[in-house]
């Protein structure tokens, strides 16, 4: 986790200095929600916690966002999540017109998956079809490098390359500033074989306290087909939002 934090840490920092540099003023934005559910009875024990932290800096023509996730579970006090993400994120345009450019990175380490480590590299096309204060709605494609060292069912140790498809659904609505409901889903199939494939899902539904608060209830759904694991988490908690 301590890794996880500082890789956030670093982006940031060059992040925020380079934009610094721009004439056109910049906005930032800075998140963290904190969910998780915890359950015992007479005969068994379980909990799971979704600490997420995301930081995006915005300017006229490029906007620029990182992002870091660790979810720890126990159940019977044994271990059964135990992941971690970084993402990095840049798009060009995307405030400009409707078609964009994006580039990504991506690091996951991920126990209930079976990923040692799994590196994320690509570029691709976006389109945003409504963006509005209330309702945002993009599509986006394009194509990613892989490297990845996994844990096969049957062979074990895997490491290999791949170069993969990444269809992206992301969307936000909300009612009054008040109720919000959000998410970003991706469908990754190996362009090698369409029977290698990942898919992530991640949705939100937050409702407002005040300007920085936020209760929050999450559905994270991700599956690996090399592996054969998947994973699904519903949580709730408290969010944290800051703009300046």
């Amino acid at each position: 986790m301590y890794k996880t934090v500082l890789i956030l840490l670093i982006n940031i920092l060059i992040t925020n200095i380079a934009f610094s540099q721009l004439n056109d003023s910049v906005h930032h934005h800075f998140s963290f929600a904190s969910t998780g559910i915890y359950n015992k009875t007479k005969d068994a024990s379980s909990f799971v916690l979704n600490n997420s932290s995301g930081f995006e800096i915005r300017q006229k023509k490029v906007s620029f966002n990182t992002a870091a996730s660790w979810i720890y579970g126990k159940q019977q006090k044994k271990l059964s999540n135990n992941d971690v993400s970084v993402f990095t994120n840049m798009d060009y345009l995307k405030d400009v017109q409707k078609l964009y450019y994006w580039a990504l990175v991506n690091f996951d380490e991920s126990y209930s998956l079976k990923i040692n480590y799994r590196l994320q590299s690509g570029l691709g096309l976006g389109y945003t079809f409504v963006n509005s204060p209330h309702l945002n709605l993009e599509l986006s494609d394009g194509f990613l490098y892989e490297t990845s060292d996994l844990t096969d069912p049957v062979l074990g140790k895997d490491i290999y390359q791949t170069v993969r498809n990444s269809l992206r659904l992301k969307y936000r609505w909300s009612y009054k500033n008040i109720f919000s409901l959000q998410g970003t889903n991706f469908v990754q199939p190996s362009i090698i074989s369409f029977e290698d494939y990942i898919l992530k899902f991640n949705n939100q539904l937050s409702v407002k306290l005040n300007q920085w608060l936020s209760i929050n209830a999450s559905a994270v759904y991700n599956k690996i087909s090399r592996t054969n694991r998947e994973n699904l988490l519903i949580t709730y908690g408290v969010a944290l939002n800051k703009y300046f």
